[in-house]
C-alpha cells in the first residue's frame, strides 16, 4: 500500500517469483548431486570388480588338483593333491563364495536403483547394514587368505625337521592355482576395504 492505495501488480509479481522458485526446488533431486552420482557409480564398479575377483578365486581353487610322484627319504610315493583335502582351502572357498553372493545381491539392488536414477543407499539403516556386511566379509577374507597362505607356504618349503619335501616341485600346477587363488582373495579383501571406507564417508556425510 502506497499513500493509502493498494498496489496489486507488485503482489502478483512476488507470487509469480515464489511459484517459480518452488517449482525449481522441486525439480532438483533432494540430497543428490553430481558428486554423489559419481561416488555411487564408483561403488557399483568396485563391487563388480570385487565380484569378479571373488569368483576367480573360487574357480581357481576348486579346480586345483594334480597327481604326481613324490620322493620321501629316497622312496617314491604316488601323491594326489586336491583343494578339498585342506580345511584352510575349503574355508577360503566358502568365504569367497559367500562374498560373491553378497556382492551379487548388492549389485542387483544398486544397479536397478542406479538405472532408475534413485540413490543406491536409500536410508541410514540401509547404509549401516551395507557397512556391517562389507566389514565382516573383508575381515573374513583376511582370515581365509592368511589361513590358506600358511598351508601353501608349507607346501612350497616343506618341513625340514622331519624330512618332508617341497611338494610344489612335482605339484607345480596345483600350487600355482592355489597361490593365484589366494592372491585374488586378498585382492577382493582390498576392494572390500575400499568399499568400507566409502561406506564410512557416506554415513558421515548424512550425519
Amino acid at each position: 500500500m502506497i499513500n493509502g492505495v493498494n498496489n496489486p501488480p507488485d503482489v502478483g509479481i512476488q507470487l509469480a517469483e515464489m511459484k517459480l522458485s518452488v517449482a525449481e526446488s522441486e525439480s532438483r533431486p533432494l540430497g543428490r548431486n553430481n558428486v554423489d552420482k559419481k561416488a555411487e557409480v564408483m561403488q557399483v564398479v568396485l563391487r563388480a570388480m570385487c565380484l569378479v575377483s571373488s569368483v576367480t578365486a573360487v574357480s581357481l581353487m576348486v579346480t586345483a588338483e594334480q597327481t604326481a610322484t613324490i620322493s620321501v627319504v629316497g622312496i617314491n610315493f604316488p601323491w594326489h593333491s586336491k583343494w578339498s583335502f585342506s580345511h584352510s582351502f575349503e574355508y577360503l572357498v566358502g568365504v569367497s563364495a559367500a562374498v560373491a553372493v553378497h556382492l551379487i545381491l548388492q549389485l542387483l539392488i544398486s544397479g536397478s536403483r542406479l538405472v532408475r536414477g534413485s540413490p543406491i543407499i536409500f536410508s541410514r539403516n540401509h547404509g549401516w547394514l551395507i557397512f556391517a556386511f562389507d566389514q565382516v566379509f573383508a575381515l573374513a577374507l583376511i582370515s581365509a587368505g592368511s589361513s590358506a597362505s600358511s598351508v601353501s607356504s608349507l607346501n612350497y618349503t616343506g618341513i625340514r625337521h622331519i624330512a618332508l619335501p617341497n611338494f610344489c616341485k612335482p605339484l607345480q600346477k596345483f600350487c600355482d592355482r592355489v597361490a593365484t587363488s589366494i592372491a585374488f582373495t586378498f585382492l577382493s579383501c582390498f576392494l572390500l576395504a575400499i568399499l568400507v571406507v566409502l561406506d564410512v564417508i557416506w554415513l558421515s556425510s548424512k550425519h
